[in-house]
């Protein structure tokens, strides 16, 4: 039995706040992207075991079961504290 998965997702890097006043002047910003990518399926399994997706700079390993990411690299990079990921599955026409 073979699970399939999504071709391709688009990641969001998104501002987490952890201001301890609650609401405040910058709420504005709160779920808008910084950046975002088009990452697609590479065939590969990354290392954390879970399927291999990349493009536009980012390479993550994403849970296909629970739409997790559970690891990115950003231009090479690890994820900066103080941002958070979201992404949703790219659905083609045709």
């Amino acid at each position: 039995m073979t699970m399939s998965h999504p071709q391709s997702y688009e990641i969001l890097l998104v501002p987490e706040f952890t201001d301890s006043k609650g609401a405040g002047a910058d709420d504005s910003r709160l779920g808008t992207a910084i950046r975002s990518a088009v990452v697609d399926a590479t065939g590969a399994t990354g290392e954390s075991g879970y399927p291999r997706y990349a493009g536009e700079g980012m390479v993550a390993d994403i849970d296909p079961a629970t739409h997790t990411v559970e690891a990115l690299l950003v231009d090479g990079s690890e994820l900066d504290y103080g941002l958070s990921v979201r992404i949703s599955e790219k659905h083609t026409d045709g």
